[in-house]
């Protein structure tokens, strides 16, 4: 699951003919004085400035003005920038027309086991969540698609009625479209008002999508939001563009001050070795994972990351025994990554530990032996090997150092 920041959750649902006040991300004040040089509604119109980041509670951190002119706008957009909360430092913020309005609403489809919930509730805003009662939902299994009717139903049990009901179905079919279209896990807006032409408009957005279907949409050319309280690093995000363009998936997050490396196969190995290192008091130095078969060349670039992680003494390769992924050829690029970081004398002291099982084993981990005689400090066990000893080998080996 990946979040998408408010700006490219907005450019969304415009796709999908929902309606979003006039915004823009700002980058530097420098930026802001361009734009509000070439674009009238924000020289004319009341503001909204807020911080464009994965934040909680951004109002309570002051990173949320409302009601301000252009000079406001732009005394708002310099002290935020670069501001820093904890680990985060604001890198972007978000320009946006103010909508006078009266009522708040709320409209949303989130992913269920059976298929989605539409939700809609006639309050909206912080209200929501004190009268969570109010939503009223409408399970559609999957492959499905709600009705006309459906949605009128729905608005009318939340307490909608009129015209305004069925502004509030239609607005939630268009949700909905973007929802199953965008391949969704989670959309959310949170309000929706009407503007004085009496129609409804998006004032925010909460977007979840499945990171791992950006290459059906070629159009996803926004960075996803980082869940770890800071921006993700440019290892990161080059291991991200790769991962979107394979079939298969490669992961990479960095984790500052450990001293062991993790190069699992599979996401259910990657949480087992990750839980068996912590558990005997070992320092991850990184989350990774490569699965369902990814070309070897998306396995080295992810191996070169993980071998240029600073301070490393252990580099754990480890897998289950795989049902399709070709162990010989994902290890064909893990050997070039370790090759070239020898070259480049980044391995100097450390240790790799290799269990794998699966297609091709026997010739794959023949090869991975075969480093010892390169001067490679390797030990190699297969399937037979229970999962976690490495992990046990490798702690022993780094507390008698």
């Amino acid at each position: 699951m990946a979040k998408v920041l408010e700006g490219p959750g907005m450019g969304l649902l415009k796709k999908w003919g929902m309606q979003t006040p006039q915004y823009a991300v700002i980058r530097s004040p420098e930026e802001f004085e361009q734009l509000s040089q070439a674009h009238d509604w924000l020289k004319t119109s009341k503001l909204v400035v807020k911080a464009h980041e994965a934040l909680g509670s951004r109002f309570k951190l002051g990173l949320v003005k409302v009601g301000l002119d252009v000079k406001g706008a732009r005394t708002a957009v310099k002290e935020m920038l670069g501001r820093t909360v904890e680990t985060l430092t604001i890198r972007e913020v978000i320009v946006s027309e103010a909508v006078t309005h009266t009522e708040e609403y709320y409209v949303a489809v989130k992913s269920t086991r059976d298929g989605a919930d539409v939700m809609v509730a006639n309050c909206g805003g912080i209200e929501v969540e004190s009268n969570w009662e109010r939503v009223k939902r409408l399970a559609v299994e999957v492959g499905e698609a709600p009705t006309e009717a459906d949605l009128q139903t729905l608005a009318k049990k939340a307490g909608f009625s009129g015209d305004l009901a069925s502004r509030v179905a239609d607005f939630a079919r268009k949700l909905f479209l973007c929802f199953d279209n965008e391949d969704a896990q989670y959309l959310e807006i949170n309000p929706v008002v009407q503007n004085a032409a009496g129609e409804l408009v998006a004032l925010d957005a909460v977007t979840l999508l499945d990171g791992d279907a950006k290459f059906r949409h070629p159009d996803w050319t926004f960075p996803f939001a980082a869940e770890f309280g800071r921006a993700y690093t440019n290892n990161e995000e080059e291991v991200m563009a790769v991962d979107a363009k394979v079939k298969g998936s490669v992961k990479f997050i960095e984790i500052p001050g450990g001293d062991t490396a993790m190069l699992p196969a599979g996401g259910g190995a990657s949480v087992y070795y990750s839980d068996a290192v912590v558990a005997r008091g070992g320092k991850l130095a990184n989350y990774a994972e490569y699965s369902g078969d990814p070309p070897d060349w998306a396995v080295e670039v992810l191996t070169e990351k993980i071998c240029a992680l600073p301070g490393i003494k252990n580099i754990i390769v480890g897998g289950a025994i795989a049902n399709f992924t070709d162990v010989k050829k994902t290890f064909g690029g893990i050997i070039n990554a370790f090759r070239k970081a020898q070259a480049e004398k980044k391995l100097h002291g450390v240790k790799i530990w290799v269990r794998r099982g699966g297609p091709n084993e026997k010739e794959g981990l023949a090869a991975m032996r075969a480093l010892k005689n390169e001067g490679f400090d390797i030990e190699v066990f297969d399937r037979h090997t229970p999962l976690t000893d490495i992990v046990d080998m490798a702690l022993a080996k780094r507390c008698q150092n």
